[in-house]
């Protein structure tokens, strides 16, 4: 097999967004992609990255509004970040992968096993929900980060992201996404807000085929463990797996968290 391949880049997509992404692992293993939160970007996987390359080409990519990917003004829909996806593994030569997204990348994973289960072998959601109302609250938010910008918000949500004394004991580790968070263009969040505001698949969540992992954290103020149960009730055949985290389990439990997912997708 041959060693780690690194390659990077950009694709345009067919309304002119620039989305950034990035392969680190053998280039012959299977491909597993990788779907960022709101507010952060790719490199929130930077903690299972060591492990997951050992096994698999690990893409990663910026959500659109994200990251080095483009942030184009106005409203963003669940179905332009989906397409999105599908636009880039068309454009790599990738017909299907393993896909792992937390919260807005989890959401953006539901939306890829309905509409395009062919390009998915096995799917893992991590700390999201197939709904997350009201939509007054996600007005909210948009009008808050249009007017004072990114920082009043990225305390706020750092705050509710770790546990407390996660928070205390692992400044460095929270340290990247806070940065993360600060860097966010106030466009691209807003637009994404938007897709989250407008989402609701709690009935077509139904349709997912794929095997499927749910992750949640049982101190997740974002998507609390109801939100996690209702998601595997919802599809046939998954496994829950809850650690003891809040939302972003896979930078508070790391290790767990890719163990994880190393077994779920390494199942025959």
């Amino acid at each position: 097999m041959e060693t780690s391949v690194r390659d990077a880049g950009f694709v345009t997509t067919g309304d002119g967004c620039r989305i950034a992404w990035r392969c680190d692992g053998p280039a012959d293993a299977p491909v597993l992609l990788l779907s960022n939160s709101l507010g952060t970007g790719m490199d929130m996987w930077a903690p299972q990255l060591a492990a997951w390359t050992q096994r698999f080409r690990v893409l990663r990519y910026d959500q659109r509004g994200h990251g080095a990917s483009d942030a184009p003004a106005g409203a963003y829909s669940l179905d332009r970040l989906g397409r999105d996806v599908v636009e880039l593994l068309d454009a790599l030569g990738i017909a299907s992968v393993d896909f792992c997204g937390l919260s807005l990348g989890g959401m953006t994973g539901q939306w890829l096993a309905i509409r395009e289960p062919a390009r998915l072998r096995r799917l893992v959601l991590a700390n999201t929900s197939s709904f997350m109302g009201p939509p007054s609250a996600w007005d909210a938010r948009i009008d808050a980060v249009r007017a004072q910008g990114m920082a009043p918000l990225a305390q706020a949500s750092v705050e509710r992201w770790f546990t407390r004394g996660f928070a205390a004991a692992a400044p460095d580790a929270i340290a990247p996404i806070a940065a993360m968070l600060q860097a966010t263009d106030r466009a691209g969040y807003a637009g994404c807000c938007a897709a989250i505001r407008d989402m609701d698949m709690r009935r077509t969540a139904a349709l997912i085929a794929a095997p499927t992992l749910v992750i949640g954290g049982t101190l997740d103020p974002a998507t609390p463990p109801a939100h996690s149960d209702a998601l595997a009730r919802a599809i046939a055949g998954s496994r829950l797996i809850m650690l003891a985290a809040a939302h972003l389990s896979n930078v508070e439990q790391p290790d767990a968290f890719a163990r994880a997912v190393l077994d779920f997708l390494s199942e025959a």
